[in-house]
């Protein structure tokens, strides 16, 4: 089986400061390593194409959509929050970035692969219904979503996050809504101090403490990810991948290894293939170190492999 991996160079085109994380490097390192790696033998490799402002009006309030899309700068750049800012490329990068993930879901669902992999900036899982923060535009994954509910009628969407950091927008558009199964890791107390106190059946957090490693981490997976995934028999599963959990990955206190994200992806194709045909969907979220990114992602494609 082979994975397709949609990107743009259009998302090398959202461009910040010299002393930002969130820089084009990261999809650079990317690439890179896959070169290295020889996987790009083994996947497949398609342009993603720019999300409308219907489809992200389905994770957004409109007002929202049409703002971002009014205050886009011509030159310079704004701030949308003391992390986010927008510069001439910005708008564009985060349209492609929304785009794969939609592109992505159309590949799994119609196309010859069931796996799929998004190699986008800007990340998107911080992103809320109607506000811009840490580093996202558009929430990426939960347009996925969206588009997979309403234009293949799915009722039952799994959404994993591994990021280090919690998903607090993806978490909040889909708070009430039990048709998304959201299972998400991340350091606490941490940026953005959310997560640790939600209280709902189908959202199953595991707030994590500085210095978690990954035996501990896959026994989190294992006691409560897994068995809640059984019982909710995915039709599809998204994941937002974000790899500044890794042990050389400053941003952050955990310790896991490229082996921890090649197992994770591994078990959500066993779960994939038993429930919903192997279909798969990741897209990138953080990861700020180049080489571990690089190294993680490269794996983490090899697990679905």
């Amino acid at each position: 089986m082979s994975v397709t991996v949609f990107s743009h160079p259009q998302c090398m085109q959202h461009q910040v400061n010299e002393f930002h994380p969130e820089e084009p490097a990261r999809l650079s390192a990317i690439n890179d390593q896959i070169i290295r790696s020889g996987l790009e033998l083994a996947i497949t490799q398609k342009d993603g194409t720019p999300a409308t402002k219907a489809q992200l009006y389905r994770a957004h309030d409109p007002a929202y959509v049409d703002a971002i899309f009014a205050k886009a700068p011509q030159e310079g750049h704004i701030w949308l929050d003391p992390d986010t800012l927008m510069t001439p490329g910005s708008l564009d990068a985060a349209l492609y970035a929304a785009g794969c993930g939609i592109n992505a879901v159309d590949e799994v669902m119609q196309g010859d692969n069931q796996r799929a992999f998004c190699v986008v900036r800007p990340p998107g899982h911080h992103a809320t219904y109607d506000t811009a923060m840490g580093f996202c535009i558009f929430n990426n994954i939960a347009v996925a979503a969206r588009h997979a509910m309403q234009d293949y009628a799915l009722e039952r969407v799994a959404i994993i996050d591994f990021d280090v950091h919690h998903g607090n927008g993806t978490e909040a558009i889909f708070l009430d809504d039990e048709r998304v199964l959201l299972c998400s890791s991340f350091q606490h107390p941490f940026y953005p101090d959310t997560g640790a106190d939600t209280q709902r059946p189908h959202i199953i957090n595991s707030p994590m403490p500085a210095g978690t490693d990954g035996n501990s981490w896959r026994a989190e997976v294992e006691q409560h990810w897994l068995p809640a995934l059984e019982k909710f028999k995915p039709q599809l599963v998204l994941v937002s991948a974000g790899f500044d959990g890794h042990a050389e990955d400053d941003m952050a206190n955990f310790h896991l290894r490229e082996d921890d994200y090649r197992w994770i992806a591994q078990r959500l194709s066993e779960l994939a293939d038993k429930h919903c045909h192997g279909r798969v969907v990741a897209m990138l979220e953080g990861g700020y170190d180049h080489s571990s990114l690089g190294r993680s992602v490269v794996a983490f494609i090899k697990g679905l492999i």
